[in-house]
């Protein structure tokens, strides 16, 4: 059915009649005649399969799957197989530089974080690697390579997350069949390691270090108004203190891209009184920011907030004050402060204060400090076993003072001082009550309402 024909300079060629009773000519090239042989052997086996209508063998398909595309191509233009199509292979560099780029839902400030992981899957794979060939067992060397980066292992664990995130897109995309970080992970550092209840004691002598009303600002705001910090501290406006409700506004850069989730109101704690009064009195007419300026100035990137060397500063203030810095200087301040506030109110209402959730505050905030047990043993149960003074913490009180109506350039140095009265009636925020706890289920005696007598 088909012959071999053999040219000056050794280069060989097959000659049969096609299905359409056309002469086809395939030029093999300069080949031993034991290949043109095979070939030939399986050029007639295809010739019998079209010419009949029937399937090829199983093993001429594994053969014609093989071939070389240069082959396959000579195949396909005499009609024996079909052309085969172009596969577009999807290298890593290009996918990952326009995944980062689609993603308009996320800040500036993310994507900065993900280049980092970006940069380490281009660094060990390689940009110009198909997405498609790497295997599950790359990524457990992926993981081997960052640890070998000496990187924290928190840091490991985020990064392969997000390493898993990029394929996950993918694999949706329908690129890949498998993501290859599906089963790959690292522990992260606990974060039991990492938490230091900082106590009132301890916060009084920091504030005693601090150089002047801007930092003991920024401390308080932190420590007693729970708000984090750059962000949310830098970002307090003295419109956003309502001294006579009692309430502050604070406006939540971290959490602004939820729905709903841009600002939060909390309570005009006591604690924050005499800060907040010291800032007013100091504050230059017509300030915006209760904070100065200079710092969020300093903070906003053009990837949006930085570090603003305020950790390294403050670290100089907690040393100055005789104490050892604790783990995550600022967090730490905030977590404090959820731990003694849900000591004394609902946990639904101290993480809408805090802007967080009950299951992100039992991770990563609420902890158990001495005092815990020291009460515990003496069996004296929670009453305010973190030295929180009830009264200072009962949001039920709110803050009267003489409104600061109109502008600052308007005002006195007088009237620019708020008069803060020591008693208030109650804050419709909270209600004292006494209620029965039965219900369907056993009550949980960390999440239930704490209640005081009339």
């Amino acid at each position: 059915m088909a012959s071999i024909a053999k040219d000056l300079g050794g280069q060989r060629r097959l000659l049969f009649v096609g299905p359409d009773k056309k002469r086809r000519t395939i030029r093999l090239g300069k080949v031993s005649q034991r290949m043109a042989e095979a070939v030939k052997f399986r050029v007639e086996q295809l010739l019998a399969a079209k010419l009949t209508g029937h399937a090829i063998d199983a093993d001429t398909a594994r053969w014609v799957a093989d071939l070389p595309d240069a082959l396959a191509d000579k195949l396909a233009r005499v009609g024996l197989i079909p052309k085969r199509e172009t596969e577009v292979t999807t290298t890593l560099g290009p996918f990952l530089a326009d995944y980062v780029e689609r993603r308009i839902d996320v800040k500036p400030a993310t994507k900065v974080v993900w280049s980092q992981v970006i940069r380490n899957l281009n660094k060990h794979f390689g940009e110009d690697r198909d997405i498609a060939g790497i295997t599950e067992g790359e990524g457990d060397d992926f993981k081997m390579f960052l640890i070998g980066e000496k990187l924290a292992p928190t840091t490991v664990h985020k990064r392969l997350r997000f390493a898993k995130m990029f394929f996950l897109a993918a694999k949706r995309q329908k690129l890949i069949i498998e993501n290859p970080f599906e089963g790959v992970s690292a522990p992260a550092a606990g974060i039991q390691d990492r938490q230091r209840f900082v106590t009132r004691d301890e916060i009084a002598r920091v504030l005693a270090a601090c150089p002047d009303h801007h930092w003991r600002t920024i401390v308080t705001l932190s420590r007693y108004g729970g708000l984090r910090c750059p962000s949310e501290v830098l970002s307090l406006r003295w419109q956003d203190v309502d001294w006579e409700s009692g309430r502050i506004v604070v406006t939540s850069p971290k959490t602004a891209h939820h729905p709903g989730k841009g600002s939060r109101t909390i309570p005009f704690f006591a604690e924050l009184r005499q800060a907040l009064s010291e800032a007013f009195e100091l504050a230059p007419e017509g300030s915006v920011f209760v904070v100065d300026e200079k710092y969020r100035k300093s903070a906003m990137g053009p990837t949006g907030w930085q570090n603003v060397n305020l950790r390294t500063t403050f670290q100089k203030i907690v040393s100055r004050a005789s104490l050892q810095p604790w783990p995550r200087l600022f967090h730490n301040l905030r977590a404090s402060r959820e731990t003694e506030l849900v000591e004394s109110y609902p946990v639904q209402a101290v993480t809408s204060w805090l802007g967080n959730t009950p299951g992100v505050a039992l991770r990563h905030y609420l902890m158990t400090t001495d005092e815990h047990f020291a009460a515990a043993i003496k069996g004296d149960g929670l009453t305010g076993t973190t030295g929180s003074p009830k009264a200072a913490q009962n949001v039920a009180q709110s803050v009267h003072v003489s409104g600061r109506n109109g502008s600052q350039a308007d005002s006195t140095a007088q009237e620019k001082t708020p008069v803060l009265q020591g008693h208030s009636s109650p804050c419709d925020l909270v209600h004292k009550c006494s209620m029965e706890l039965d219900g369907l289920e056993p009550t949980t005696p960390a999440l239930q309402t704490r209640c005081s007598p009339n």
